[in-house]
């Protein structure tokens, strides 16, 4: 990914960590009895979404990149799983799961694009 000189610079890395503070504030209104349960799930998912593309970026190899990166697309799949059981409890409205679900989508198609990238760019093996 050569002209990155940080993860700071994907735009990817900077939705998903905009995302993160997104879903920090829809589970503030979860009941007191999910803090160390479903809260604590998805936030640390939600998480993981940015966090794995910064260590990827820092591996400085494209193939521990797109490892990291198929890491976070598997992230999005457990969020969108909890938003939905979010919903599902009563705890998310269909108007927040809708805008969080549609930003996920957007981040998930570019980690998608960004892998597919790091995977033609060096012929990595691929599941996706």
């Amino acid at each position: 990914m050569g002209k990155m000189r940080s993860h700071r610079d994907l735009v990817v890395w900077q939705r998903a960590m905009t995302f993160v503070q997104r879903v920090y504030e829809a589970t503030e209104s979860f009941p007191p009895h999910e803090t160390y349960n479903l809260v604590s799930q998805l936030r640390r998912a939600a998480v993981s979404i940015p966090a794995n593309l910064a260590e990827g970026h820092g591996r400085r190899t494209d193939g521990a990149f797109a490892r990291h990166v198929d890491i976070a697309l598997g992230s999005t799949a457990e969020v969108d799983t909890l938003l939905q059981l979010a919903h599902d409890l009563g705890y998310l409205s269909q108007e927040h799961l809708e805008i969080l679900m549609e930003d996920l989508e957007q981040i998930g198609r570019m980690l998608q694009s960004l892998y597919k990238t790091l995977r033609t760019q060096n012929s990595l093996p691929t599941h996706r």
